[in-house]
């Protein structure tokens, strides 16, 4: 398995971005961290790590550049800017289809918090490259009329303690039209923190992502 270091161009702006390849990857699963975070997220790195243990290649990188992040922890405004953080997750999605490296690698998406809603907006922007999606304590509400336009098998793994984001999730399941499933991970928070839930996080999303990911077009 290879590490790379890598710039992102999408929108414009150029993001930083960590690269994990496996020998032969199976599929490559881009990585949209929840509010505040960035692509050294403990969880969605150890997440990634796994995903990579199990033969698919994962990109993990900033929504925001390195100014935008300063004035987000000033502001916290950027954070939840769901447009600007779903246009960016899709930039990335194109960028993986054309990046000599990743061409030809069918494309999941796996988004924490917020980062569930740039996800599922990615996946709707752009239906012919996103074959499978995977939410871990997600706000898929936040995406709003890109619900209905999902068309990738998504999974939506929610903490069976985290209730009022239950409820959001199975909102936003019966605004969507793709296959979709509901899986509640039983003693989790939001967070996963507790012992033992990241783990059932690692092994529910390696499942889907390697029943559905296959070459690319």
């Amino acid at each position: 398995m290879t590490e790379h270091d890598l710039e992102i161009q999408t929108s414009g702006v150029a993001l930083e971005g960590n690269l994990l390849m496996p020998e032969a990857p199976a599929g490559i699963v881009v990585f949209a961290h929840g509010s505040g975070s960035s692509r050294f997220s403990l969880r969605n790195r150890r997440v990634a790590r796994h995903l990579a243990e199990q033969g698919l290649a994962t990109l993990l990188f900033d929504l925001l550049t390195a100014e935008e992040s300063l004035i987000d922890e000033r502001t916290r405004a950027l954070r939840f800017d769901i447009p600007l953080i779903g246009s960016r997750m899709s930039g990335a999605v194109a960028w993986v289809a054309e990046a000599p490296q990743t061409r030809g690698l069918g494309i999941g998406l796996f988004g924490a918090s917020t980062g569930a809603a740039a996800a599922l907006i990615a996946a709707a922007e752009q239906p012919a490259r996103v074959q499978a999606v995977v939410s871990r304590g997600g706000r898929p509400d936040l995406a709003g009329e890109a619900l209905a336009r999902v068309r990738a098998p998504t999974l939506l793994l929610v903490g069976g303690d985290d209730t009022q984001v239950i409820q959001l999730n199975e909102q936003a399941m019966a605004r969507m039209c793709c296959p979709r499933e509901l899986l509640i991970v039983p003693g989790a928070t939001h967070l996963f923190e507790e012992p033992g839930t990241l783990e059932r996080v690692e092994a529910h999303a390696a499942r889907w992502f390697l029943d559905r990911l296959g070459p690319a077009g």
